[in-house]
């Protein structure tokens, strides 16, 4: 087949329209067509009044005919053959699995990246052990409703922690921007589209799931895992990491080398393995703390902090697709902004969630926290997303490796402080914000946030340049998305989960620079920045762990 792109329609086109597109671009004639597939389907909204769709297309043809059209357009970019998408696994464990030389691999942590770890695994014959410190994702769906409704919180239990980790309460959105010569964000939507996900996720350039779906499908992959021979505990805590010194290699620099052999967990018990997947997620904080007293090597990293903004949802749909607003086929509209600031920060947008509504995301005792969830239909009256400035460990928290949590925990204490120390969240009219005045009463923009809001000065929920950087911001965006700036849309705080405060350095292999077995991966460990990029890479954990394990090492 061929693979054809560019392809562009209007938004209101015909099926017989796209056959039409295809035979013109080709120069065939409709005989010579013999079919055809939407590989990927995406929009240009830049011009209001008309909105293109764009298709990249598999086209089938005559071999022969085929050959002579990679000839004729040797040269132009939008012809070529298809590629070769299917997955290979690098390996496969024979039926009696593991023998007296080998172990099974440990996953810590069953969010995205573990899950896909977990199932390759899984697939490869090698019998994965999960051990998470959440509970399932029933349990924890109703431990977390428990938080939003009755401000009781589950420090084990609720967004961040429990099967389908954080990604579970969230867009779903299935979309990233790294490479990905190998096609392994292929591999994690087919194994989604298996679990009961739309097969419109293969297509769609910016697919999602939302979250009640993703709740069936997290409970149909770990089903999959199980039946291979994979095993799944929850509410099992790592408690410490077990590791035997090893002679310092030249090539190691000053890193102390040791290789992993057991955890322990929070129950006491010792579990040994030489393979062990650490997908533990961006909140596990006590766990980082426990690895770093391991002498596991890791390093401070960027991050981002900031709030949610509200707006009608028909406010965005308006500016982004004008009369088109409304469209079945465009959905609810999002955003993606970003603006460099004159005091040097960067501000942006971050996990835009069209119709969806603003989250309790705390995962400690006396800290707020806010995230951003939708369902598929994405028709909540709300828009929200985090609106967030960069900081850096060399400017922001130079103190010592963990210091970007120690900044995190300080900015949720007080957000909880300034909602009224009942989980409620801080928060301030746009207009109220830009004016530097305390919001007194709501306007138009009605919170989504559970438990509930406290209006107030979000100035003081921030340090002094972020404020100023995000206040700096807001109108910029205004001109890209007119009502972005509107007074009466809404600021909640605070936002500090954005990505993860620690990279856990690893080498070519997927291996923790100085802990052999140790395989850190996934947003935890600075290696991946959504459910996608996650999943890929647990994939590539999963591939390291069985290409070491076949060979008995």
């Amino acid at each position: 087949m061929l693979r054809l792109t560019e392809i562009k329609l209007p938004l209101e086109h015909t099926e017989a329209d796209l056959a039409a597109a295809i035979t013109d671009k080709l120069e065939i004639s409709a005989e010579q067509l013999q079919g055809f597939s939407v590989v990927k389907r995406s929009y240009d909204a830049r011009q209001q009044d008309n909105i293109l769709l764009i298709y990249h297309l598999d086209v089938q043809l005559a071999a022969e005919l085929e050959t002579q059209l990679l000839e004729k357009f040797v040269r132009r970019s939008f012809c070529r053959t298809s590629p070769d998408t299917s997955y290979q696994f690098v390996g496969l464990a024979d039926a009696d699995f593991p023998n007296s030389e080998q172990q099974r691999p440990l996953v810590i942590g069953f969010g995205p990246c573990g899950i896909l770890a977990a199932l390759l695994l899984a697939q490869m014959g090698l019998r994965p052990i999960v051990l998470e410190r959440g509970l399932e994702v029933r349990q924890r769906t109703q431990d977390t409703w428990k938080f939003w409704r009755k401000r009781e919180l589950n420090t084990e239990s609720n967004v961040q922690f429990g099967e389908g980790g954080a990604g579970t309460f969230s867009d779903g959105k299935l979309y990233s921007q790294i490479k990905d010569k190998r096609y392994l964000g292929r591999k994690v939507l087919t194994e989604f589209v298996k679990a009961g996900a739309s097969a419109e996720i293969l297509m769609l350039s910016k697919p999602h799931i939302g979250t009640f779906k993703l709740v069936k499908i997290v409970e149909n992959m770990r089903a999959e895992i199980t039946r291979l021979g994979g095993e799944i505990r929850f509410g099992q805590r790592v408690e410490a990491l077990l590791c035997e010194p090893l002679p310092v290699d030249g090539n190691d620099g000053d890193h102390s080398r040791q290789r992993v052999s057991a955890i322990t967990l929070a129950s006491g018990e010792t579990l040994h393995s030489r393979h062990i997947v650490l997908a533990i997620g961006h909140s596990a904080r006590d766990t980082f703390q426990m690895l770093f007293e391991s002498g596991v090597y890791m390093e401070a990293k960027p991050f981002s902090i900031g709030f949610r903004i509200e707006h009608p949802q028909s406010v965005i749909d308006r500016a982004r697709f004008g009369k088109y607003a409304g469209n079945p086929i465009l959905g609810a509209a999002d955003y993606k902004l970003v603006h460099h600031c004159k005091n040097g920060r960067s501000v942006y947008s971050f996990c835009m969630c069209p119709g969806g509504t603003v989250v309790a995301a705390s995962s400690e005792a006396g800290g707020v926290v806010t995230n951003g969830m939708s369902q598929y239909s994405r028709n909540e009256r709300n828009a929200n997303s985090a609106i967030v400035v960069g900081i850096t460990p060399q400017e922001d928290y130079p103190e010592h490796v963990l210091a970007g949590v120690d900044l995190q925990r300080k900015l949720e204490q007080l957000a909880f402080e300034l909602g009224g120390a009942d989980y409620s969240a801080p928060a301030q009219l746009v207009g109220d914000f830009l004016n530097d005045q305390s919001s007194t009463e709501l306007a138009s923009t009605l919170p989504s946030y559970q438990p509930g809001i406290k209006l107030t000065d979000l100035s003081l929920a921030l340090p002094a340049f972020a404020v100023a950087a995000i206040r700096e911001a807001i109108p910029v965006f205004d001109k890209q998305i007119k009502g972005f700036a509107m007074a009466d849309a809404l600021l909640t705080g605070v936002e500090t989960r954005t990505s993860s405060p620690i990279c856990i350095k690893r080498g070519k292999a997927y291996q923790s620079l100085n802990t052999i077995g140790l395989y850190p991966a996934g947003e935890g460990a600075g290696y991946a920045g959504g459910i996608l990029s996650a999943g890929i890479d647990g994939i590539k954990v999963a591939e390291a762990i069985a290409m070491s394990l076949l060979a008995c090492e």
